[in-house]
């Protein structure tokens, strides 16, 4: 059964929504519905390929920036997507404030699905 393409702006707070999640095993599958089985996830100089390379890397952003900085993230509202190409902004926040600490230019590749191929980040953005 052929899966239909989200709304985008449902598909950008899915892909926060991992980054904040707190429970390992609704990572692990939130993950899993985000990417598809090889998918690409690149920052600065790293590279992660596979579910449990991305599981690896969110977790070690979620312990950084969440339970030791005491952050968030969220989705901006400017979600777009061009053929296989969807792109926007997400920022990072205190538990407690809509004070923005940072920003993010997320640049991801989709197939037909809607599944991530390949997830670049640009930080700052």
């Amino acid at each position: 059964m052929e899966r239909v393409m989200d709304s985008l702006q449902n598909l950008v707070d899915r892909y926060v929504a991992v980054w904040n999640e707190t429970d390992a095993t609704r990572r692990r599958q939130q993950i899993a519905a985000l990417w598809v089985d090889d998918g690409e996830h690149y920052v600065g100089t790293r590279a992660v390929r596979g579910h449990e390379a991305l599981e690896r890397r969110i977790q070690e952003s979620h312990e950084k920036n969440f339970k030791v900085g005491g952050n968030r993230f969220r989705a901006a509202q400017d979600a777009r997507r061009l053929h296989d190409v969807v792109t926007f902004h997400w920022e990072m926040l205190p538990a407690n404030s809509d004070t923005i600490l940072g920003r993010g230019l997320e640049f991801l590749i989709v197939d037909e699905a809607g599944q991530i191929r390949a997830d670049y980040m640009f930080y700052p953005a």
